[in-house]
C-alpha cells in the first residue's frame, strides 16, 4: 500500500506522469531492445556519482513512505537529487523527497534513497530497481529496506514494525525478465531465503535491547494505487501474508540476483481486516509512519552498530 505505502506500497492519491528530468530517462519501447540494467548505463551513474563522492558505502538503505525523515539521522556528507543520476527516474509520490544520501549512520559508511520508486507510477520494475544496481556498484554489498505497509494478521496493531521473513511477489512482473548478464548476477537466482537469517537475528537482538516490539512475517507486494477490496484482504490473509504493500520485493529481488543481503523492515501503518475494515486515507498512513519512525531508526541504528 503506500501511499505512500509507497514506500512499502502505492499512492491512495492520484500520482501525476514521472516529471521530465536533464537526462533521458529509458522508456518502455527502449526496455524493449536494450536492459536498463546493463553495465554500461550503470557504469555512467556511478561516474557521475563518483565526481562528488569518492567512498565506498558499506550498506545501502532504501526508505519508504512518510519514513524520509530518518535521513535525518543519517550524518550525510554528498547529497545528489536523482535529476542529476543518469538513469535514475524520479520520485512522483508527494512523501518521497527523491536524493540521494551519502555519509555516516551507526559508524557505517551508508548510501541511502530518500524516496523510491514504485510499479504503479508508471515505471517499469528496471526503472524502480535500477538505483540498487547503481548502490551495489558503489560497494554496497548489504541493503536495508523499509516501507509503510497495511496489516491482515489480526493480532498485530497499526505503529509496530516487522521484520520481512518472506514475501509473496503479486505484481505480475519480476526486475529480472529479459536478458541476463552474468557479471550482474546469475540467470536463475535461488529466493529461498531473500532477507538474510543473520542480519534479522540482529534486529531482534537490537528488538530485545531496545524494547521494541518487533513482529515477523510475510510482506505482499501488490500493483497498486488503490488500496486492496475485502476479499482482496482474504485472499491474501489466506495465501499466507501478513502485511500488504506496493514495494520492496522488486529491489528485494534484484539485490538478491546481485549477491546483497538483505533486511526489509516494514511499519504498520493501517488496519486491513476485512470483517471491520475502515476507510484509509493518505495522511493518516504517513501520521503513523512518522510516528513510528524513531523506532525504526533506533532498530536501523542498533543493526548497523552490530555489523
Amino acid at each position: 500500500m503506500t501511499v505512500a505505502r509507497g514506500p512499502a506500497g502505492g499512492s491512495r492519491a492520484p500520482v501525476a506522469p514521472p516529471a521530465s528530468s536533464s537526462h533521458p530517462v529509458a522508456t518502455h519501447d527502449d526496455l524493449a531492445t536494450d536492459s536498463l540494467h546493463s553495465l554500461a548505463r550503470i557504469t555512467a551513474a556511478v561516474s557521475m556519482i563518483r565526481s562528488r563522492y569518492t567512498g565506498s558505502p558499506d550498506v545501502a538503505i532504501i526508505l519508504g513512505t512518510g519514513l524520509g525523515a530518518l535521513a535525518r539521522e543519517i550524518a550525510a556528507d554528498v547529497s545528489l537529487e536523482y535529476s542529476a543520476i543518469p538513469g535514475f527516474p524520479l520520485s512522483t509520490v508527494e512523501s518521497h523527497t527523491g536524493r540521494l544520501l551519502f555519509g555516516t549512520l551507526g559508524g557505517k559508511q551508508v548510501v541511502a534513497m530518500q524516496g523510491r520508486f514504485h510499479r504503479y507510477e508508471g515505471y517499469t520494475l528496471q526503472q524502480v530497481t535500477f538505483p540498487v544496481r547503481v548502490m551495489r556498484a558503489l560497494g554496497a554489498r548489504t541493503l536495508i529496506v523499509s516501507n509503510a505497509c497495511g496489516v491482515m494478521n489480526p493480532l498485530w496493531n497499526k505503529g509496530e514494525l516487522m521484520l520481512i521473513a518472506d514475501h509473496i511477489n503479486l505484481l505480475g512482473d519480476n526486475p529480472l525478465i529479459g536478458p541476463n548478464d552474468d557479471s550482474l548476477g546469475p540467470r536463475f537466482p535461488d529466493m529461498s531465503q531473500p532477507y538474510d537469517p543473520a542480519l534479522r537475528d540482529i534486529a531482534r537482538e537490537v528488538g530485545r535491547h531496545s524494547r521494541l516490539v518487533l513482529r515477523e512475517g510475510v510482506y505482499a507486494a501488490v500493483t497498486g494505487p488503490n488500496l486492496e477490496t475485502r476479499a482482496e484482504y482474504r485472499m491474501l490473509r489466506n495465501a499466507g501474508a501478513d502485511v500488504v504493500g506496493m514495494s520492496t520485493v522488486p529491489e528485494v529481488i534484484v539485490a538478491v540476483h546481485g549477491g546483497m543481503r538483505v533486511l526489509g523492515i516494514s511499519i504498520l501503518t493501517d488496519m486491513c481486516l476485512p470483517d471491520a475494515l475502515q476507510p484509509a486515507t493518505v495522511d493518516e498512513i504517513i501520521a503513523v509512519a512518522s510516528r513510528a519512525e524513531p523506532h525504526l531508526a533506533t532498530l536501523v541504528r542498533g543493526v548497523l552498530e552490530r555489523l
